[in-house]
C-alpha cells in the first residue's frame, strides 16, 4: 500500500477508503492513542481542516455526528464565487481572498470537481447601470487576474439586447436594456466534502461518520479529549487529544454547550431555499443573476436542471432538517418569473432543498458586522473554535484553525501545504479526460457516461470501472434516475461512507432533488445495491426504504404549509433513521 505524500492522490484510491470496516477501525484507533488534532464536525470546513492538520504531519481525527457535509454544505447554492454582491459592499479582502481559493480549485486542487459556469446580469436601465455594473465586473476580473490564479476562465462581455435574447431566450424582452455576462465556478457541494474527507483519509487521518460528541474531556481547564457515541454501534470511546477544533457550524453554541463555557460569538442560522427545475423550463444556455430588493437571485445550470435561488431568513428552529415552507417557494417564483417570458409554476418544481448558513453574531457591534467573515477562537485550552466564513474560503478557515491550534502543541509543525494538496481524483483527471472516447470504447459504455464519472470521481473513475467490469449489471442505469449508473450506488457505500440509502440519494447522488418522486422510485433498488457492502438484511432494506418514503413525504408536505412553524412542524413528522 502506498504512502507518503502520494498516498491515495492518483488513479487508485489508496488509503483513501472509507467504508464500514474503514470506520470500524478509525473508531478504534481514535480511541487507541492520543491524537494531535480532533476535529468536530465534517462539512466543508472540518473535512478542510482534517485534511490541512494531516497534511502538516499532525495525527489527525475526524468525527461527525451525521453523514459528511449532512448540514450546510450539502445544501447550498454549489457555487465556488467570488462574491460579486461583496464588492458592492467594498469587502475588497474577502472577494480578493475567494477569487484566489476559486482559481486554485479549478486549476489546481480540484479541476475535476469544480467547473466554469457563466452567468448573464441583466441591465434594466439605460446609461449609468452598464457603466456601474460593469466597472464591478471589470474589478471582479482584474482581482482574479492579480491573485495569480485567474486565468482558467474567461473574462466578462458586455452585451446588447438582442445578443443577451439570443443566449437567454427565456427572458422577456421588458426585462433588460442590454446584459453582461461574465464566469464563476460550481461544484456538487456535497461530493465535494465526501472527496475532501478521502483526501484526509489518504494522506492517513481517521475518519468516522455517525460518531457523536457528547461531552468532552477535562483536565482542570483544559480541554484534552472528547467522549464520542458511535451513534450505529451504539458504544463510547474517549478519543484524547491536544487540540480539539469545533468547526461544527450553525451547531457550534451547541458544541461549546457541552463545556459549559460562554462563548466569544454566537453563530446566527439564515435559511436560505433553493428550487430545482428541468432544464427544459427555462430556454438559455447561460445562468443567469438577478437583483432583488433583498439581495440577489442566481438561475444556475445543474446538468438536466436549473437551480434557482435563493432566500435569507433568520431560522431558530430545527438545525439538522430546516424546512421550506410554501411562503419561501412562493418568493422564489415570484421573483424568477418577473423576467421570464414563461413563468414557472409549481408544477415545474422537481425539488426544493434548505440549508442554513452559519453567519456570526457577536455581543458588541464590532463583532455583529463579521457577516460572511469567518473567526477562529480558543476560548480555552485545548479547544480551539472556527465558524462563519463561506464554502470558497473553506481551505483558508482551515488554515487559520490549524494554525491557531498549533499554537497549543508543544512542538514545532509545519506550515500549511494544501495549496498544493489536489484532492484525491485530480491527478491524472486531464489526462483520462482527453482520452475518454478510449475508455467508452474498452469498456462499452457510453462516451456520455463517461464524462459524467469522470466529473464525478476523476481519476478514481478506474474504480468504478473495475466494479462494473466485475459485474456488467452495475453498468445499467438507476431505475427512475437513469442520470446514475448502479455501480454509484455500491461505490458510495463501499468507498464513501455512505451508511444510509438517504446518505446516497439525497448526498452521494442529488436524486433527491432531480427526479419528480423526490428519489422514490429508486429507493427499493438502491437499497438492495447497499445490503451486501453493509450487511442489511431484508427487515433493514425494508426499514431504509420506508424511512425514505416517510422523509419525502414529510418534506412535500412541509413545502405546503404557510410559515416556516408549521412546515418545520410537518418535517419533524419524519424522525432520522437513527436518532441522535
Amino acid at each position: 500500500m502506498s504512502t507518503g505524500t502520494g498516498a491515495g492522490t492518483g488513479r487508485g484510491g489508496g488509503r483513501a477508503l472509507l467504508g464500514p470496516e474503514q470506520r470500524a477501525e478509525a473508531l478504534a484507533g481514535m480511541a487507541d492513542r492520543e491524537l494531535d488534532v480532533l476535529v468536530v464536525g465534517a462539512g466543508v470546513v472540518g473535512a478542510g481542516t482534517a485534511l490541512d492538520a494531516v497534511t502538516r504531519g499532525l495525527a489527525t481525527g475526524l468525527v461527525e455526528a451525521r453523514d459528511w457535509a449532512s448540514g450546510t454544505s450539502s445544501r447550498s447554492s454549489k457555487l465556488i464565487h467570488g462574491g460579486l454582491r461583496y464588492l458592492e459592499m467594498l469587502d475588497f479582502a474577502l472577494v480578493r481572498e475567494a477569487l484566489k481559493e476559486r482559481g486554485l480549485l479549478l486549476g489546481r486542487l480540484a479541476p475535476h470537481l469544480v467547473k466554469p459556469v457563466p452567468f448573464l446580469y441583466p441591465l434594466q436601465h439605460k446609461g449609468w447601470e452598464r457603466f456601474y455594473a460593469g466597472s464591478g465586473v471589470a474589478l471582479y476580473d482584474a482581482m482574479s487576474l492579480s491573485s495569480g490564479h485567474g486565468r482558467g476562465l474567461p473574462t466578462h462581455r458586455h452585451l446588447s439586447r438582442k445578443r443577451a435574447l439570443r443566449i437567454a431566450p427565456a427572458l422577456r424582452k421588458d426585462a433588460l436594456v442590454g446584459a453582461l455576462q461574465y464566469y464563476d465556478a460550481q461544484m456538487d457541494d456535497a461530493r465535494y466534502v465526501a472527496t475532501l474527507v478521502r483526501t484526509a483519509a489518504a494522506y492517513g487521518a481517521q475518519c468516522a461518520n455517525r460518531a457523536r460528541v457528547v461531552g468532552f474531556l477535562r483536565e482542570g481547564e483544559r480541554v484534552v479529549g472528547a467522549r464520542v457515541q458511535d451513534v450505529e454501534g451504539g458504544g463510547e470511546y474517549e478519543i484524547r487529544a491536544k487540540q480539539i477544533v469545533n468547526a461544527t457550524g450553525v451547531w457550534t453554541d451547541d458544541t461549546q454547550a457541552l463545556i459549559g463555557e460562554r462563548g466569544q460569538f454566537h453563530v446566527r442560522a439564515s435559511k436560505g431555499i433553493h428550487l430545482v427545475v428541468p432544464k427544459d423550463r427555462i430556454h438559455s444556455s447561460t445562468g443567469l443573476i438577478l437583483r432583488t430588493e433583498k439581495s440577489v437571485l442566481f438561475v444556475i445550470p445543474w446538468g438536466r436542471h436549473w437551480i434557482v435561488g435563493t432566500t435569507d431568513t433568520d431560522w431558530d428552529l430545527d438545525k439538522a432538517h430546516p424546512a421550506a415552507s410554501s411562503a419561501d417557494i412562493d418568493y422564489l417564483l415570484e421573483h424568477v418569473n418577473s423576467v421570464l417570458a414563461v413563468p414557472l409554476t409549481r408544477d415545474d418544481v422537481q425539488g426544493v432543498y434548505a440549508g442554513l448558513r452559519p453567519l456570526l453574531a457577536g455581543e458588541s457591534d464590532a463583532t455583529s458586522k463579521l457577516s460572511r467573515e469567518h473567526t477562529v477562537a480558543h476560548p480555552v485550552p485545548g479547544l480551539v473554535v472556527v465558524a462563519g466564513g463561506k464554502y470558497t474560503t473553506y481551505r483558508v478557515m482551515a488554515k487559520d484553525a490549524v494554525d491557531e491550534a498549533v499554537h497549543g502543541l508543544d512542538q514545532r509543525v509545519a506550515p500549511c501545504v494544501t495549496e498544493d494538496v489536489p484532492l484525491v481524483g485530480a491527478e491524472g483527471y486531464r489526462a483520462l479526460w482527453n482520452g475518454r472516447a478510449r475508455i467508452a470504447a474498452r469498456t462499452g459504455l457510453h462516451v456520455v457516461r463517461v464524462e459524467h464519472l469522470l466529473n464525478r470521481y476523476g481519476s478514481l473513475t478506474e474504480e468504478l470501472l473495475s466494479l462494473i467490469a466485475e459485474d456488467p449489471s452495475l453498468g445499467e442505469p438507476l431505475t427512475g434516475a437513469d442520470d446514475y449508473l448502479r455501480a454509484e450506488v455500491v461505490y458510495a457505500a463501499s468507498h464513501e461512507g455512505a451508511r444510509h440509502l438517504d446518505d446516497v440519494l439525497t448526498r452521494r447522488t442529488r436524486i433527491s432533488i432531480e427526479t419528480f418522486d423526490r428519489g422514490t422510485r429508486s429507493a427499493r433498488e438502491c437499497a438492495e445495491l447497499m445490503a451486501p457492502v453493509l450487511g442489511w438484511d431484508e427487515q433493514q432494506i425494508e426499514k431504509e426504504v420506508e424511512h425514505y418514503e416517510k422523509r419525502v413525504q414529510a418534506e412535500r408536505e412541509s413545502q405546503r404549509q404557510p410559515d416556516d412553524q408549521t412546515a418545520d412542524a410537518a418535517r419533524l413528522g419524519a424522525p432520522d433513521i437513527v436518532p441522535l
